[in-house]
């Protein structure tokens, strides 16, 4: 699918791998829509790219009816929707068993909700818009790309909520890819590795060198365009469908 004149959405957009894939999907002249919760961030991105391009909808993507009306806000203004990037999603440390209690349920419950099923919340109403499109000259209508992480294929010691909840992630991408098939929908996963953002970029040098050491070739953190150039590509490859895929530089992670 050429992104030229297509419409995003982008969940998470207004930071981190989000907000590259935005930048990079608005010079490959397509419209974005960043569905988020930090507004601040969201309307200076929008400055630097232009109200024309790029529109913000402030989402709770784990309820349904704030992304219900976040897709009709799409429709209205852009009358179609082609491409959906789940971005969204944070961590929560905490070992099952700590020095003192047990891991807190809610914190649990609410990784899953915000990573897992705020994901599938935006992935099924997305994909509802998307097959109203006529398919393009390749019979494509639309392309969804989810965020998962390589915690989700071998998750570390303080991760489980973390973990569990990309994991889901990553067992969705071909069950997904099978159910849309038939709308001419594809589906794909990216499972980045360590990535250099604004988040790890705060972390003391003892949480960032001993995961810098994991890394192979190249010997650093990934960079958020280098996501970005991947969310690209799946739209612009049409013959990717169903898959999860590490971006890591070759890492595998030790287990403490």
């Amino acid at each position: 699918m050429d992104l030229n004149n297509k419409i995003a959405l982008v969940t998470g957009g207004a930071s981190g791998l989000g907000q590259a894939t935005v930048e990079a999907y608005v010079k490959n002249g397509a419209k974005v829509v960043i569905l988020d919760i930090n507004e601040e961030k969201a309307k200076e991105h929008i400055q630097n790219l232009g109200d024309d391009n790029v529109m913000f909808i402030s989402t709770d993507i784990m309820k349904e009816d704030p992304v219900i009306n976040a897709v009709e806000k799409i429709k209205e203004r852009f009358g179609s929707l082609h491409i959906a990037v789940n971005c969204a999603g944070t961590g929560y440390p905490g070992r099952i068993l700590g020095k003192d209690e047990p891991h807190p349920l809610d914190a649990f419950q609410f990784i899953i909700n915000l990573n897992l099923v705020g994901t599938f919340n935006v992935m099924r109403l997305a994909a509802e818009l998307m097959d109203k499109n006529e398919p393009d000259e390749k019979g494509e209508k639309g392309v969804i790309i989810n965020t998962a992480s390589i915690a989700g294929i071998e998750g570390q010691i303080g991760q489980s909520a973390y973990s569990a909840s990309k994991a889901g992630v990553i067992g969705l991408t071909i069950t997904a890819a099978r159910d849309l098939a038939r709308h001419a929908i594809r589906v794909c996963t990216i499972a980045p590795g360590i990535f250099d953002t604004p988040l790890m970029q705060l972390a003391p040098d003892k949480i960032r060198e001993p995961l810098l050491e994991s890394t192979q070739f190249p010997h650093r953190f990934g960079m958020p365009n280098e996501f970005a150039d991947l969310a690209v590509h799946i739209v612009e490859n049409s013959y990717l469908n169903g898959e999860t895929i590490r971006l890591d530089s070759g890492m595998r992670m030790k287990p403490r």
